[in-house]
């Protein structure tokens, strides 16, 4: 048993709880949250052995269809595998736990398809470093469940109305509570710009806490919205012409401090006109260099390109800025009392339908091959980019971005160095899913393709 007292934790909390379900769950290539379910009498022995699972589960695209990538046929199993420190229970599911999983070998290895090995793979290569991460996702609050080109908005109030904060005051209240109850400490609230569209932001943690706590953070705002005849969609853009969900990415490298000194954040330097080291300036430019490869990892659907569009404050230009939230990378200004703690990068050009362990994962990878390069990503975007000429932008290095997924696919098998840190099995499997969603997405039409993406995030 790879962790006794956590195993004890976790059998006194089912009794307890009265708990008759504990689902193992993990995270497929579009971001779609899976799982099989152990009885607690199943529980120890299967905390041990884990459950089998059928490879091609891994080259399924959106609409659950297995792409013919070879080695995922009918033939051949892995294991879920759960990391008992991700036990949480289920608030709106009574009776119901769950862990998330590492998907292993029938040797008990690391499986080079598992998006959460990815993840900690990634962690190695900054094994110098701690690094810290923190989503913010936005999402949008309807009266009821979608229907094909129909969408009952919740509200349909002003960008931190408060209007909105009333209606959907009992919702984001039961949210904030629930999120808590199971480790998930909650900083800001607030109803966002587009009608309907609220964002609850939870505190930075470890990278792979980080990402742990948005898988939770998605499926216990969704799983209260249905419990309460709500529906809550983190998809890009559920509707033609609405405000598109987000789900920025903030970063930051830390190193412990001397004995009996707190931890020092490696990417703050306040004699630095943006309060950035040369560290945090270097991760930029690993950023900037991979950036039209990363988006086919961090903007992972075709929905999401109806998001990732000048104006929209989604990051759409290829460049990094102070407080600039229309460059792909903002600097934050720094909170007054906690200067150098509050230092880090967000990236802007993310959102839901991205695996949360492939996004993260490949930003660290593409950061730290900055680091290593020492990559200077070159002068600030200090201007608004929408008031610049195509002209201005060139001569200021604002670099095109992917205006689709097939651009965004193309983009990745490009870049050497991304496609070689995904592994033989992922680079292959990745782009056969994200093709296989562009002709799916193509084939259903533009009402199908929302209200697809509408129920799946």
């Amino acid at each position: 048993m790879r962790n006794h007292d956590a195993l004890d934790g976790i059998k006194h909390a089912v009794e307890q709880d009265n708990i008759e379900l504990i689902r193992f769950l993990w995270v497929d290539h579009n971001s779609v949250t899976r799982g099989k379910a152990v009885t607690r009498s199943a529980l120890p022995s299967r905390m041990e052995s884990g459950i089998g699972l059928a490879r091609t589960r891994q080259a399924s695209s959106l609409l659950d269809l297995g792409q013919p990538v070879p080695g995922f046929d009918a033939v051949g199993e892995v294991r879920l595998v759960p990391d008992p420190d991700s036990f949480v229970r289920l608030p709106y599911a009574p009776g119901s736990a769950a862990m998330l999983c590492d998907l292993v070998t029938l040797d008990g290895e690391p499986w080079a398809a598992c998006p959460r090995t990815f993840l900690k793979e990634a962690l190695a290569t900054a094994a110098d470093y701690e690094v810290f991460a923190a989503f913010e996702p936005e999402f949008t609050l309807c009266a009821g469940k979608p229907s094909p080109g129909r969408l009952d908005l919740l509200d349909d109030g002003l960008c931190f109305d408060n209007e909105s904060f009333d209606t959907a005051n009992e919702y984001a209240v039961a949210l904030v509570r629930a999120l808590r109850d199971q480790g998930l400490e909650v900083e800001t609230y607030h109803p966002e710009f587009g009608a309907g569209q609220h964002e609850m932001t939870v505190r930075y943690a470890p990278a792979l806490r980080a990402a742990d706590n948005y898988v939770w953070q998605r499926a216990i705002t969704r799983g209260l919205a249905r419990e309460r005849g709500l529906w809550a969609t983190f998809a890009p853009v559920p509707r033609p012409g609405m405000r598109g969900n987000g789900n920025h990415t903030h970063l930051s490298l830390w190193q412990p401090g001397p004995a009996g000194e707190p931890a020092v954040n490696l990417f703050a330097d306040p004699s630095d006109d943006l309060g950035l080291s040369c560290l945090g300036r270097h991760f930029i430019g690993g950023l900037l260099a991979h950036l039209p490869a990363l988006i086919a990892l961090t903007n992972a659907s075709v929905n999401s390109y109806h998001r990732l569009q000048p104006g929209m404050w989604s990051g759409a230009f290829g460049a990094y800025g102070f407080d600039n939230r229309e460059a792909a990378i903002r600097i934050p200004s720094q909170l007054r009392g906690s200067e150098s703690a509050s230092t880090n990068i967000e990236v802007k050009t993310v959102d839901s339908t991205a695996n949360p362990y492939l996004a993260l994962g490949a930003l660290i990878h593409a950061g730290m091959d900055g680091v290593r390069r020492r990559l200077d990503p070159g002068e600030p975007l200090l201007e608004d980019p929408n008031k610049l000429s195509d002209r201005e932008l060139r001569e200021r290095g604002v670099r095109p971005l992917p205006r689709s997924l097939e651009e965004a696919v193309n983009a990745l098998e490009q870049d050497e160095f991304m496609m070689s840190v995904l592994g033989p099995e992922r680079r292959a499997l990745y782009p056969a899913v994200k093709r296989a969603d562009v002709r799916d997405m193509k084939d259903m039409g533009s009402t199908a393709e929302f209200h697809t993406h509408s129920i799946r995030f």
